[in-house]
């Protein structure tokens, strides 16, 4: 198989698989989502990389993604740099800038993707990588397996993003997806940009 048409079929095998996962999650019940988002999150909460860690990008949860509020509360109240993701939307850079508070949270405007982020014009705010890099990575997407491959919705801004803090002083941070159970999978198509992430949080029963 040429080079050209293997990259075709992958890309094919990616969309089929974000298909089947969104209809997956859509599936679930608000309740549902809560419920395992809870176990997640308190799972988080013990797990040896997180207590360790002080500086902490985590995302600013969709309708269909573990809910990560409860996380940024516990970040806020245990003292941890909390950074959240700012998406550039004609592009696939992205950046992890300083988020203070659950109010500071509160105020941020939403994005024509419906995800809060801080403004472009926000330029007070400290980015990760600019100071003193990231110890921890909690990461959002579509699909993961076992093997800590990751399925994302298609724009590669983690994926660029974790190549950008490899070149930082302090190096890749740990890195764990946060997940419904529904969203693991046998085996994730990958190729040689997408990189691997260390670990899967979800509820393994």
């Amino acid at each position: 198989m040429s080079q050209l048409s293997a990259m075709a079929a992958l890309r094919a095998a990616k969309q089929t698989l974000r298909k089947e996962l969104k209809k997956r999650v859509a599936a679930l019940s608000d309740e549902e989502k809560r419920r395992q988002s809870q176990i997640v999150s308190q799972k988080l909460f013990k797990h040896p990389n997180y207590r360790s860690s002080q500086r902490i990008a985590v995302f600013l949860s969709m309708y269909d993604e573990v809910c990560t509020d409860a996380i940024l509360q516990h970040m806020f109240s245990s003292g941890k740099v909390c950074f959240i993701p700012r998406y550039q939307s004609n592009s696939n850079h992205m950046d992890m800038l300083r988020l203070n508070s659950m109010e500071d949270m509160n105020s941020l405007p939403v994005t024509s993707w419906n995800i809060q982020q801080p403004a472009d014009n926000d330029t007070q705010r400290e980015e990760a990588l600019a100071t003193g890099g990231l110890d921890l990575i909690l990461m959002p997407g579509l699909g993961f397996d076992k093997n800590g491959n990751r399925l994302g919705r298609g724009k590669g801004f983690y994926d660029l993003y974790l190549q950008r803090c490899m070149r930082h002083l302090k190096g890749k941070p740990y890195t764990i997806a946060l997940a419904f159970k529904e969203q693991l999978c046998e085996q994730v198509p990958v190729d040689d940009s997408d990189i691997l992430i260390d670990e899967v949080l979800y509820e393994d029963v």
